[in-house]
This record gives C-alpha cells, structure tokens and sequence, in this order.
C-alpha cells in the first residue's frame, strides 16, 4: 500500500499532465471545498459562551447527568 508521500507525488504528476481547463477547476473546486468543509467559523459570542464554559469546568461548577436530571424532573413535576 503506498505511503501518504507517494499518493501526493502521484497526483501531482497526474494533474500536470490534464490540459482540460474544466476538470482542472471542477478538481480545484473539489480540492478546496475539502478544506473549508473542517474549518467552522465560530462568532464572538459563541467563543465567549465556550471559555465561560472552560472556565465552569476548571472551578468545579458543573453537576453530574444524572443529578441534571433528577433536577429537571423536580422543575417539570412543580409545573
């Protein structure tokens, strides 16, 4: 099985030799949608919210799941 240095070594010897100017951008396209696709791009408050929640976990303010529900059913009986 080839190593990940030979597959990229393949392809680009491939893709030297394509003249076709549509596969080459249909190719790019794919390419590049491959990297944007694991990147997520995350708001102000949305990074806010995720290092007051580091924060919640480094100082101890966090409850188990099952005492989270044993809470909730408390509230939802008191309805």
């Amino acid at each position: 099985m080839p190593n990940v240095e030979q597959i990229k070594s393949g392809l680009i010897d491939k893709i030297l030799n394509i003249q076709n100017k549509e596969f080459l951008n249909a190719l790019d396209k794919i390419i590049s949608k491959s990297f944007t696709e694991d990147i997520i791009m995350l708001s102000d408050s949305q990074i806010e919210m995720l290092e007051m929640s580091n924060d919640d976990i480094t100082q101890g303010r966090t409850i188990s799941q099952e005492a989270m529900n044993k809470r909730n059913l408390e509230w939802l009986n008191g309805q």
